[in-house]
This record gives structure tokens, C-alpha cells and sequence, in this order.
């Protein structure tokens, strides 16, 4: 996957409201779900919050790592590293067992020897590896509710990120039990997310009425970690 932009605002739940009345008619609904769904990662660091200093300092050409479900849905479980470079992001996926979810939250080696070429092997070597990115492990749990419409033409993905919450309890990532996420944005601020390749088709730049909102520049992450530590 090359590059792509990816556009971040904080919108009211008027806001939310009104583009989702704007876009239902003229966009398609996310293929695998036709309303909201919840999303849960669980993101790494390292011994010194790497990730997370680059991320508040805005380095470029940056990666992160994280383990994601849908709708406690524990069969399919993606393991992500993904990347940011001159304000653009790409994302690799690579599906991972149960019991190597378990041994990654454990940070041990979650393939078992970390041979091969993918970037799960670049893991499970940044979880035993010495040097100055050292003592890669869990750090929080991130977890929120999405709404996702998509555009053939330019490859848009425009996402409603709605209750973002999260929690330091990473050993709890695979709990179902209760929920045990705290809030992190005031109430009635969401998540407006637009994704997309070389272009952006103007009835979406109009619909979304981008030149109105104010863009920024964030990371789900790093807000989970400065409001729970």
C-alpha cells in the first residue's frame, strides 16, 4: 500500500449529524458494517515512550505498532505497523492467532522464533532487542466507535470516530467481561477522519464542507496516553 493522506478534525455531535445526513445518500457504508462498530487496539512502546514523543513532537517518518479487533470479534485479530511520512500514512496488516496476541502482550516472541521477513518478525525483535529502542511492550488500550463511509473514486474513507475512551489496564485487551475504558475527548467532541490517494472528488471536499473545519494534527494514542499517563 502506498501512501495516503489523512485528514484529522475534532467535530461536535451536531457536526457528526449533520455530515452523516450529507453523506448516507451519495456514499457507500464501510463493506463489512452498516452502522457504527467498536474498535479496540492495543498500542506498543518502548522503555522511553518513543512512539509517543514522536508523535507529541511531530517527528516525520514515524511507525507505531498495534494489535486490533472489531466487535469483540476474537477470530480475527490483526496485528499493524503503521507509518507517517511528510503528513501522509500507510498501514500494513498481518492476522495473528490468539495465542500470539497472548505471547505479544506478554512481551515476548510472538511467532515463536521471529524468523521470517514480516513486519510481526520486526516485533517480536523490537520486544527482545537491547539498544536505544529497547523494552518494546504494551502500553494502553485505545477504543472507540466508528462510522465509516467510502468512495470508490480516490479511494476515500471518511470515518466518524465517536466515545473515545481508553485504559493503561493492557493485560485487559482481551477482557469482555465489563467495560473498563475511560473517557479522553469532553463529551459531545468526536473524531472526523478522511482518508484518500492522489485526489479528493470535489463533492466530498464540498459535502464535508472541509475548508470550514479546522484540521489537526493528533494521534488517538498519544491522547490516551497524556490524559491516563
Amino acid at each position: 500500500m502506498e501512501y495516503r493522506h489523512e485528514l484529522k478534525f475534532m467535530v461536535s455531535d451536531l457536526t457528526i449529524e449533520k455530515l452523516r445526513h450529507r453523506l448516507e445518500p451519495v456514499m457507500e457504508k464501510d463493506e463489512f458494517h452498516d452502522d457504527f462498530y467498536t474498535i479496540r487496539s492495543l498500542y506498543f512502546d518502548d522503555l522511553f515512550d518513543s512512539c509517543l514523543n514522536e508523535n507529541l513532537a511531530g517527528t516525520d517518518d514515524r511507525f507505531k505498532y498495534r494489535i486490533r479487533f472489531y466487535d469483540d470479534n476474537k477470530d480475527y485479530i490483526n496485528l499493524e505497523k503503521k507509518y507517517k511520512k511528510r503528513g501522509m500514512t500507510k498501514k500494513e496488516s498481518q492476522h495473528l492467532s490468539l495465542e500470539q496476541v497472548k505471547s505479544f502482550m506478554e512481551g515476548l516472541d510472538g511467532l515463536g522464533t521471529g524468523a521470517g521477513d514480516s513486519f510481526a518478525a520486526d516485533l517480536s525483535t523490537e520486544l527482545m532487542a537491547a539498544g536505544l529502542k529497547s523494552g518494546m511492550k504494551p502500553k494502553c488500550i485505545v477504543e472507540y466507535d466508528r462510522l465509516a463511509f467510502v468512495e470508490p473514486a480516490g479511494n476515500v474513507r471518511i470515518t466518524f470516530d465517536m466515545n473515545l475512551r481508553g485504559s493503561t489496564d493492557v493485560e485487559r485487551f482481551l477482557d469482555t467481561t465489563e467495560e473498563f475504558a475511560l473517557p479522553v475527548v469532553e463529551p459531545g467532541m468526536h473524531i472526523l477522519e478522511v482518508k484518500y490517494d492522489e485526489f479528493l472528488p470535489k463533492y466530498i471536499l464540498q459535502l464535508v464542507d472541509l475548508n470550514n473545519l479546522h484540521r489537526q494534527s493528533f494521534s488517538k494514542y498519544a491522547m490516551v496516553r497524556e490524559v491516563l499517563g
